[in-house]
């Protein structure tokens, strides 16, 4: 590991220096799906330039692509590993000693750190995650909606689950937090969510927002395709006032353009979960911003989280259908919280590990965690 990660840096070097943009990696870190190289550009060099460079580094290092963007003031340089490793929800929330009420666990970030979404936060309300097939929507998905189940109580958190496919959020069925159980007919879908208005607005009359009341959306273009204007206008209801009366929505879709969702329904997610895309157009609808790389990230849970312009990537978990029955059997049975079922859960592979290089002058790997 040392010996590839001296090379690739030094290869780095040789292409920015060959093209008159000299310049030395300082430090990077080593995460489960790629590896970050960080350098200064020296003075009057545009970042454009760097960035424009990414092929000729990608085929220096013998990578499929390479990833290039500002961060601060410095340049990341990131290249997919060839040996990815799968980060596990299960063990990963056994490193947790707590999570708050109505948190969702996401993953790891850049630095290995678990990351966690408070959804009630004014900063998050409503969740749109964004990506091709194979990008890992439906699974990060599932990460979210079993570490709320795993970590709140029925009175603390409800549960609604819309799948037009009737196959993604099928392991749930059964869920003691389901409000209802779970939903793929359309016309079903729309009726749920109109008495979902209806609280929210004797909720809004009342002054109450508890319990809170979390909505996921699988394939939600599919959704609105079939549901029409009623569905749009249902939808932007909810996202317009749901936060204050404590109801959040979590919609996946492939292509989030205001043709396919609505603009309104669009315009009202203020995070954005963005995986793997097919093309720079397609990561700037996707991201709502343009410049963020999502092209070329590399699928299987790999994602941008977007907020207020501010771009972090992350390795969602990931949690199997088997788990994820044995969790709702488990629930079903008392155990309303999970801490004592973590620690009895199979899957004791140990705890995720990632590892931290500091490169100054030569290589130096660090273990955190």
């Amino acid at each position: 590991m040392y010996r590839l990660l001296e090379f690739q840096a030094n290869q780095i070097e040789m292409v920015l220096a060959s093209h008159n943009v000299p310049s030395q990696v300082f430090g990077g870190l080593v995460t489960p799906r790629f590896v970050q190289f960080q350098l200064i550009p020296p003075l009057g060099v545009k970042v454009k330039r760097i960035a424009s460079l990414s092929e000729e580094i990608a085929l220096s290092l013998g990578a499929r692509s390479c990833r290039v963007y500002r961060q601060g003031g410095t340049i990341n340089v990131e290249v997919p590993r060839e040996e990815a490793r799968t980060v596990r929800l299960i063990p990963l929330c056994r490193r947790l000693s707590q999570v708050p009420p109505c948190t969702a666990v996401l993953g790891l970030d850049e630095s290995g750190t678990p990351l966690l979404m408070h959804l009630p936060s004014p900063d998050v309300a409503h969740v749109l995650i964004a990506g091709t097939t194979g990008s890992g929507k439906t699974e990060l998905l599932r990460t979210m909606i079993a570490s709320l189940a795993m970590h709140n109580r029925l009175g603390e958190v409800q549960l609604v689950l819309v799948d037009p496919k009737g196959r993604g959020l099928a392991p749930f069925a059964g869920l003691p937090h389901l409000l209802h159980p779970l939903v793929s007919d359309v016309g079903e879908a729309l009726s749920l969510l109109r008495r979902l208005v209806a609280e929210m607005e004797r909720r809004d009359q009342e002054g109450i927002s508890a319990p809170r009341v979390m909505i996921f959306v699988d394939e939600l273009a599919d959704l609105m395709l079939v549901g029409g204007k009623e569905m749009e206008w249902v939808l932007t209801r909810l996202l317009q006032r749901g936060r204050e009366a404590g109801v959040h929505l979590v919609g996946c879709t492939q292509k989030p353009t205001a043709a396919v969702i609505g603009s309104l329904v669009k315009s009202n997610f203020p995070v954005r979960l963005v995986g793997s895309v097919t093309s720079p157009e397609d990561a700037k609808v996707a991201a709502g911003i343009a410049g963020t790389g999502a092209e070329k990230l590399l699928g299987r849970g790999d994602f941008l989280m977007v907020v207020k312009g501010q771009v972090l990537r992350l390795q969602a978990a990931y949690i199997s259908a088997g788990e994820i029955q044995e969790m709702v059997t488990r629930l079903r049975e008392g155990k309303r919280r999970s801490r004592r079922w973590l620690e009895e859960a199979p899957g004791a592979e140990g705890r995720e590990v990632s590892l931290k290089a500091r490169l100054a002058g030569r290589l130096r790997l660090v273990k955190a965690g």
